[in-house]
């Protein structure tokens, strides 16, 4: 546990580290702010459930979320950073790129939540990560950001709520030619909760919605928390020291010997002995690595990363013969579960940030997404559809391990909907303008804050 290291840490750098650590959790408050208030708005505007009631609901499956949902998004989040060029910096160095990350993306989140602007977490974090990574690389010249990642993250933020607008209104358009009850269609009544039917619908999706959130944006928090960690005791996180070395050193030995044997007689057989030679290079320097030595520790990290994207590789182009694949994936697993991990205190850690966060500032956001996208206010099945989209869109993007922006899913869902009902004319053009700006400026204004937060920071610490 990171706690049980803080003691032998020089007073400055665990002071850093405690300060990092309430950072992180105050920025996935925030997001509970911003995201999780989209996924109890329905239910509490609809009077389905009464806030407290929704938001421990929300809560609870959040929790479920981010600890079922494994770490794919997680891993995609800290990628976006040269991590192995950061191991090897000072403390000084690191707390100046993690605080300049923290900074950027909770002084953006909070100002747009003040404003009850559904500002997208998704957009802040990566921002941020991108512009201190960055300015990083403008001054150690190492690996830099990987851009490479960073399109594909964008892209799908960019897909993502394009693909829950036009669900939505196909939604609506399918409910209001299948549904004879128009209560449906109509909206709440003050304080006045709806029919026993439409709230079983409308808590279904709050908590499809919820568990999806927490697969995907309660991930980017756990992604966050693991570069803090890396980066204040990188040690200690490099690799994952609660599981036995054997257990990895066991599966580059299975892929060796399965490579080896299956080299025999096929055409690609020097290019797959080759492969297999490097795992068992990587198994012997298992063998003989100091897990106490840094040094040593970052090189058997290198090693292992570069055997797994050499082993992708060959199963992506066919490389690798069919009677292997299965035990190579398999094994394959395995060595990537040494670098690619999170504590469980840390996945818990954030999913109580998250609830936390929404019970105390859900009431802003709210009101938007109720009552401010479109023109005429929420009606239940306008927020059914939209969650229902918002859940199927983030549950996608989570098994692909992409994140997403809730906030956008689920705004652009309610404006299709609004859409369906009424035509474009039904939507608050000043609300869609402000949550367009905000769309468009969030990416490079975190990014540029992140980056020149980072070049001052590093000066005094």
């Amino acid at each position: 546990m990171a706690f049980a290291f803080i003691a032998d840490l020089p007073v400055f750098a665990a002071i850093l580290l405690i300060i990092c650590l309430l950072a992180v959790c105050f920025f996935e408050a925030i997001n509970g702010f911003h995201d999780t208030a989209n996924a109890v708005a329905t239910v509490i505007y609809t009077n389905t459930l009464k806030p407290v009631q929704a938001v421990i609901w929300s809560g609870v499956w959040n929790f479920i979320g981010v600890y079922a949902g494994g770490i794919a998004v997680a891993m995609g989040i800290i990628k976006l950073i040269p991590l192995n060029d950061l191991m090897v910096q000072p403390i000084g160095e690191n707390s100046a790129l993690v605080l300049s990350i923290l900074l950027a993306a909770i002084v953006w989140n909070l100002g747009t939540w003040y404003l009850g602007i559904p500002c997208s977490s998704s957009h802040t974090l990566i921002g941020s990560l991108l512009g201190a990574g960055f300015a990083f690389w403008s001054i150690h010249k190492g690996a830099g950001p990987n851009w490479g990642k960073a399109g594909e993250i964008g892209l799908s933020l960019l897909v993502s709520p394009l693909f829950g607008f036009s669900l939505a209104i196909l939604l609506m358009y399918m409910l209001k030619n299948t549904i004879k009850s128009k209560r449906i269609f109509k909206e709440p009544t003050e304080k006045k909760p709806p029919p026993f039917w439409i709230r079983a619908v409308l808590v279904t999706t709050c908590t499809l919605v919820s568990f999806f959130h927490g697969s995907n944006d309660g991930q980017k928090g756990v992604g966050l928390l693991l570069v803090v960690l890396i980066a204040f005791m990188p040690v200690q996180f490099a690799l994952n020291h609660s599981v036995p070395l054997d257990q990895f050193k066991n599966a580059a030995r299975s892929i060796e010997a399965t490579l080896t044997q299956a080299a025999a007689g096929d055409e690609h057989s020097d290019h797959i002995l080759a492969l297999a030679a490097q795992a068992g290079r990587t198994a012997a320097e298992m063998d003989s690595t100091d897990m106490k030595n840094q040094s040593q520790l970052f090189a058997l990290r290198k090693s292992i990363q570069s055997l797994n994207k050499n082993i992708e590789v060959d199963l992506k182009s066919g490389l690798i013969p069919k009677p292997a694949r299965d035990t190579v994936r398999h094994e394959l697993k395995t060595l990537k579960s040494s670098y690619e991990f999170a504590p469980l205190w840390g996945i818990i850690l954030i999913a109580l940030c998250l609830g936390t966060g929404t019970m105390i500032g859900w009431k802003r956001i709210v009101v938007t997404i109720g009552e401010k996208i479109g023109k005429s206010h929420l009606t239940y099945a306008q927020g059914a559809s939209a969650e229902l989209c918002a859940a199927a869109t983030i549950g996608l993007s989570t098994g692909l391990g992409l994140p997403v922006s809730t906030t956008h899913v689920l705004s652009s869902g309610i404006a299709g909907t609004m859409v369906a009902s009424g035509g474009i004319k039904n939507l608050q053009k000043r609300t869609i303008k402000s949550i367009a700006i905000a769309w468009l400026l969030t990416l490079p204004v975190s990014f540029l804050m992140s980056a020149l937060l980072f070049l001052f920071l590093r000066l005094i610490i």
